[in-house]
């Protein structure tokens, strides 16, 4: 497997110091790091992600997912994720791709498969190994980077094959319910769509339960099962995470943050945020926009 990874690595490699994060490819970004991380937060989207060199742990409610050179990350529901790059050097930085996955290609590569049976519950995020079948799609794909005008025509082909690999793969147990409009995960991933579109608005379990089509009780256990957190506890972190993108270009109305995300209360929204991002979201605002300046163009 090393030796196969090589051709990725090197691709990777090339295109980070050609484009950075973010690549021709729509869907496509790359991560390389030379030290170590602090913890940093997002949303993970349906998505398969891929370490080449080096190792990261993503944290998904209390549950730690570590995935090193020649392990995936499966995303099947947009997910908030705390993460950090643990394995990194100079001489062997950290290198990763991360390629989301379209859920109508999904659908489509699922007609025709029959009945298909909810997986056992679980979380929305998997660790598998990378698989040799999905080696040489990869290299194809990041290949056209450097053809942009066969991009339009063969990108969606080739990452058609990538699903369909991890459909058919040791990958796709859980990745396949999102293409069943009625499986479990997929009216789970209904009422998470609600939350983030109205993460600022009031929540009603009862609601979700219904755009779900669960009992409130079953809802709730499967929601947990999937996502690590409650309802409630899922749409703080997405509240949050919204805040902090909000301080990067509303320095000083702290306030007005919290009012704009769904808090009433100005000390409750400073206490949440600290407790999740270690500092209030004053000073934390500062450090962010500071570490951005430092960086330069």
């Amino acid at each position: 497997m090393d030796d196969r990874l090589t051709g990725l690595r090197a691709s990777v490699l090339s295109l980070w110091r050609a484009h950075g994060r973010q690549t021709p490819i729509a869907g496509l970004l790359l991560a390389s790091a030379e030290v170590p991380t602090g913890p940093f937060h997002g949303v993970y989207r349906p998505s398969l992600c891929a370490v080449l060199q080096g190792a990261k742990v993503s944290r998904l409610g209390g549950q730690a997912f570590r995935y090193d050179a020649g392990k995936c990350l499966i995303a099947s529901l947009d997910v908030p994720i705390r993460a950090e790059i643990v394995e990194a050097r100079p001489d062997a930085p950290y290198l990763a791709l991360a390629l989301e996955i379209d859920t109508a290609v999904v659908a489509e590569l699922m007609l025709g498969q029959g009945n298909v049976a909810d997986p056992p519950p679980g979380a929305a995020i998997e660790v598998h190994d990378l698989g040799e079948a999905l080696i040489d799609p990869l290299e194809r794909l990041l290949a056209l980077a450097e053809r942009p005008q066969d991009i339009p025509v063969l990108a969606p082909m080739i990452r058609r094959e990538i699903v369909w690999h991890l459909l058919t793969g040791p990958q796709g147990g859980r990745l396949r319910q999102i293409g069943l409009a009625d499986s479990r995960l997929a009216r789970i991933g209904r009422a998470i769509g609600w939350i983030r579109t109205h993460y600022a608005e009031p929540l009603r379990v009862a609601h979700l339960a219904a755009l779900a089509g669960m009992s409130p009780a079953t809802f709730h256990r499967h929601f947990k099962a999937a996502t690590a957190m409650t309802p409630v506890q899922f749409q703080k972190s997405l509240r949050l995470q919204e805040a902090r993108r909000l301080l990067l270009t509303r320095p000083g109305d702290v306030a007005g943050i919290g009012f704009r995300i769904g808090y009433d209360s100005p000390s409750q929204f400073s206490r949440e945020y600290r407790r999740l991002f270690g500092e209030p979201p004053g000073r934390d605002g500062a450090e962010l926009r500071r570490g951005l300046a430092e960086a330069g163009p």
